[in-house]
């Protein structure tokens, strides 16, 4: 089995100078939140302690199934090349930002330490099976570390993009976005959700992440292949506005696992904490 790689590359690739591509704002919008309590014991502001969280999708745990169709996961989309008419290689998420612009993925989704930044993309959230129901955002700029830039370090295997505004409209008016968690600690009960390049439909689990190194996470959930580079790793689930905070997306170790059955993710840390500062400077 390959590493976790992009199903398809299928953009053209080209080389961008700068150190790394910086977003711009955009328009105006709330204070991004961004938690780094670390994982506790105790009940959150909304009553969702780890270990509610975890009773709530014990009877699910380890268990990869089709996701539904709901708010939580209508924030994770396919990212394909141009439009949604071929093929959708990698995953992703809109992140709580100040310009209500931003998505977050891996960053060997969106930029290849050789070739550069990968163009020509755009995010499909909520699509399934050949409809986009939340519309067709394009990549106007991504932010990756510069240790990504030059040599692929699999310790910061993350990316934040801001995508084109539709209609008036950023994509966090239209579907709302989970919270940025960092410094989170090593286990924590999770949900990920994520488009297999081989599915026209998202799939989902929820298990509990463990250390894999100091720097990187694991998590047991089975068939998860190519195409679900990127896919978020949310907790904190919150029934009023029905999102949660992302702690992780597929990718970091082996580009996110050589096996489907087991995933890896970058540790979001203090160097995640920078790189998000910078999408949203």
């Amino acid at each position: 089995m390959t590493a976790r790689k992009p199903a398809v590359l299928g953009a053209a690739l080209t080389v961008l100078t700068a150190a790394g591509c910086t977003t711009a704002a955009g328009p105006g919008g709330a204070t991004p939140t961004v938690s780094s309590r670390p994982a506790s014991a105790a009940s959150d502001s909304h009553g969702w302690s780890r270990e509610r969280l975890r009773g709530a999708l014990g009877r699910h745990t380890g268990v990869t199934r089709t996701a539904k169709p709901t708010v939580l996961n209508g924030l994770v989309g396919a990212v394909f090349t141009r439009n949604a008419d071929g093929d959708h290689f990698c995953t992703a998420s809109v992140v709580d930002s100040a310009g209500l612009n931003l998505i977050v993925t891996a960053a060997h989704c969106v930029w290849d330490p050789k070739l550069g930044r990968r163009s020509d993309l755009v995010f499909v959230p909520g699509y399934r099976d050949g409809e986009t129901p939340s519309g067709v955002w394009p990549l106007l700029a991504v932010t990756v570390d510069q240790a990504w830039q030059d040599g692929g370090d699999p310790d910061v295997d993350v990316a934040f993009a801001v995508v084109q505004a539709r209609n008036g409209q950023q994509v966090q008016q239209v579907l709302g976005a989970n919270r940025l968690g960092v410094d989170r600690g090593y286990r924590l009960p999770v949900k990920i959700t994520g488009y297999p390049g081989t599915s026209e439909v998202p799939i989902t689990c929820s298990n509990t992440t463990s250390e894999q190194s100091p720097t990187q996470l694991r998590i047991d959930c089975p068939d998860w292949t190519g195409g679900t580079s990127g896919s978020p790793w949310v907790t904190d689930f919150d029934p009023d506005t029905r999102t949660g905070t992302v702690v992780g997306v597929i990718g970091g170790h082996e580009e996110g696992g050589n096996t489907p059955d087991t995933s890896y993710s970058s540790y979001f840390g203090d160097r995640v904490r920078a790189l998000y500062d910078r999408a949203t400077g």
